[in-house]
């Protein structure tokens, strides 16, 4: 592989995910020797453990013409594309200074915050499609787990 152009730009995962397969990756390493590096398979093995597996380069592009309302930095959003929040808490999380952020509206109007961000996971939820329902029941799995773990 040659580095045509470094630091073009970032990639969103499903961007990533579109490049290795088309370089023929799988998700068993010996099914695609010599096509692709066994790294690049591992790679690819996760990001389709990840919300990019089901997204489209169209929700993508609907997502970050429709989230210009928000005053997203080009970090945030790749961050939102990429783990596509689904709690306030999450989106507190990914997105920086979110409160101060989601404080006033495109107009520059004060509003409630709290409606604001659910405003736009309402949003996210509407535009990028959900994670895969394996991850989603591991996290559940995993958080009752700790819960269980916590109260003994």
């Amino acid at each position: 592989m040659k580095i045509q152009k470094a630091n073009a730009g970032v990639l969103t995962n499903f961007e990533v995910l579109d490049f290795l397969r088309s370089r023929g990756a799988k998700i068993d390493p010996m099914g695609c020797l010599g096509a692709v590096a066994v790294s690049e398979c591992k790679v690819y093995e996760y990001i389709l453990k990840t919300p990019a597996c089901n997204q489209t380069r169209e929700s993508i592009y609907e997502f970050v013409k429709r989230s210009e309302g928000f005053r997203l930095a080009e970090a945030d959003k790749l961050n939102v594309i990429n783990w596509r929040p689904s709690s306030t808490a999450d989106a507190y999380a990914m997105i920086e200074e979110c409160g101060k952020r989601f404080s006033r509206d495109e107009r520059g109007e004060a509003c409630d915050e709290d409606e604001r961000v659910q405003e736009f996971l309402d949003m996210v939820k509407e535009v990028l499609p959900a994670p895969p329902k394996a991850e989603v029941e591991t996290a559940e799995a995993e958080a009752e787990a700790g819960v269980e773990a916590m109260q003994e």
